[in-house]
């Protein structure tokens, strides 16, 4: 079941002062009344336009309380997702911070406004090139961009400070524990598709990852190349938290 969004009625064309009324009751009703209280993930939150994230056909639900399709089964998360996985990433200006699954990039935009070192996976390469495409125009250039296979990683640039994952994965790929920092944090869903998943939050101390805080979600499933090529699946939504969301994750 999804949570109740923030009544922007569909097809409604939004002015843009409505837009960033939307965008700060998002905020304030989403987030800040649930557990979100970093105040720079906040800030990060109420800045980016997410609705230059979105199909035009989906701009007045924009900022509503639930993800939405962006094309190629693929999803833009619900806000407070996005908003919860940056908080756990603990991103600090100056970290080098990977992210798996770009999809509309816009929590690579989120993730820019806390650091100038933001590199963003893809596997599919329309979205992945549409992605950069908007980050750029939207002032969000200095994100890397590309497409490739998430479970790799991106071995150029590592090691990372933060890794985000946004598609679930059965389990912790090798490669990203590889990548990330000591003490560094990996925020990834693991579970099977369209069955019960859980948002994990890891730190790398003395080379092993140890388990912070995790949180039961639906997300769609991280792919391989070769499932590319397979017909289209019937993935869920994602990526969203159950309803009701508990006022703070499990730790």
């Amino acid at each position: 079941m999804m949570l109740a969004g923030l009544g922007i009625g569909a097809g409604a064309a939004l002015a843009l002062d409505s837009f960033e009324d939307a965008r700060q009751a998002m905020v304030a009703r989403q987030l800040q009344r649930r557990d979100i209280t970093d105040p720079r993930v906040l800030i990060a939150m109420g800045t980016v336009p997410r609705h230059r994230f979105v199909p035009e056909a989906m701009v007045s639900r924009a900022y509503g309380d639930y993800p939405l399709p962006i094309g190629e089964d693929q999803t833009i998360s619900q806000p407070y997702i996005v908003a919860l996985m940056t908080q756990w990433a603990e991103v600090a200006p100056g970290d080098r911070v990977l992210e798996v699954g770009t999809g509309s990039g816009y929590q690579a935009a989120v993730l820019a406004e806390l650091t100038e070192k933001v590199f963003s996976i893809e596997i599919r390469p329309e979205l992945a090139r549409q992605a950069a495409a908007r980050l750029k125009d939207l002032g969000y250039g200095r994100v890397q961009v590309r497409s490739g296979d998430g479970y790799q990683g991106w071995p150029e640039a590592a090691p990372f400070d933060a890794i985000l994952v946004t598609a679930a994965a059965p389990r912790v790929p090798p490669a990203l524990t590889a990548q990330l920092k000591e003490g560094g944090r990996l925020v990834i869903p693991l579970g099977p598709p369209g069955g019960a998943q859980t948002l994990m939050r890891y730190r790398r101390v003395q080379g092993k990852l140890v388990q912070e805080a995790s949180l039961a979600v639906r997300f769609v499933p991280l792919v391989r190349p070769t499932a590319l090529k397979a017909a289209p699946g019937t993935d869920p939504p994602a990526a969203t938290a159950p309803s009701p969301i508990p006022g703070a994750p499990t730790h």
